[in-house]
């Protein structure tokens, strides 16, 4: 079931716009990233609509009101936040649902490509089995899997003569993006903090690029590829919504701190600001 609806299907779309494109493997999977961020753009927007809402009402009279009452008594709390989330109106899954559905077809894309790549003969043997009879499969094979200087079936290294070791520019590159990418989505801190909201986010920026980065350090170049332009288009996405919160790219002012300076006079102590 999971090869019929999502697999093949994904497989050979990918394999589609690889023959119009001119059997380029890079080309191919860079606008077939884009066609799947422009089908799944309506759940991108519901989920940042969802984090709206969630991050709102950590800053609500009321919610706080109702935190700080029931703290002790988790059942009935539990209870007041539903029924005060249902008369605003706000859906505490709104945020993860539609990220929760995007994430099977992101499962997919990487076995789709994995497929499409086919780097053994079994692999292309499999693949040819599961073409639709709309593919020529003289302009499919043999799959052109150079890109630039990446072999996209393979991890992704630049060789240059000076240096014994290889670097990894797309890992670099899926690092960087991912990083960039979740402080533009992470929304302004309430000044609660028991927002559980600003911490989940704090989280994920701390840990998903470095997840990512070793994906893209281990995985195929064509899966780095993936990521870089889901990311960039992503970043673009939010930037076009009016989403993207650019402050969080810019260092945080230093806050002065405070020196307790002793009044000899009158024997109290007097707060003096210090840089």
């Amino acid at each position: 079931m999971w090869d019929t609806l999502i697999i093949i299907p994904f497989t050979n779309a990918l394999l589609f716009i690889y023959t119009v494109v001119g059997q380029n493997f890079g080309v191919a999977i860079i606008l077939f990233t884009l066609l799947i961020r422009i089908v799944t753009h309506p759940l991108m927007v519901s989920q940042i609509k969802g984090g709206q809402a969630m991050q709102e009402l950590q800053s609500n009279p009321r919610y706080k009101e109702i935190q700080e009452k029931y703290k002790g008594d988790k059942e009935k709390l539990a209870q007041e936040q539903a029924a005060l989330l249902k008369e605003l109106g706000v859906n505490p899954f709104g945020s993860c649902l539609p990220l929760l559905i995007q994430f099977p077809l992101i499962i997919g894309l990487y076995q789709s490509l994995y497929k499409a790549m086919a780097n053994t003969p079994l692999d292309l043997f499999t693949m040819t089995r599961h073409l639709y009879p709309f593919l020529d499969i003289t302009r499919i094979l043999p799959i052109n899997n150079q890109f630039l200087w990446m072999d996209l079936s393979q991890p992704e290294r630049l060789v240059l003569n000076f240096l014994p070791f290889g670097i990894p520019i797309m890992a670099i590159v899926v690092m960087a993006t991912t990083y960039v990418q979740s402080k533009l989505m992470t929304p302004p801190p309430s000044g609660n903090p028991k927002d559980q909201t600003a911490m989940m986010g704090n989280m994920m920026n701390l840990y998903m690029p470095f997840l990512m980065g070793y994906m893209g350090l281990t995985l195929a170049s064509g899966l780095s590829l993936y990521f870089t332009v889901s990311n960039l288009f992503g970043i673009a996405q939010y930037a076009a919504l009016g989403k993207a919160n650019w402050s969080n790219l810019l260092p945080k002012p230093r806050q002065a701190a405070v020196e307790v300076v002793p009044d000899k006079k009158s024997g109290s102590k007097a707060n003096r600001g210090k840089k």
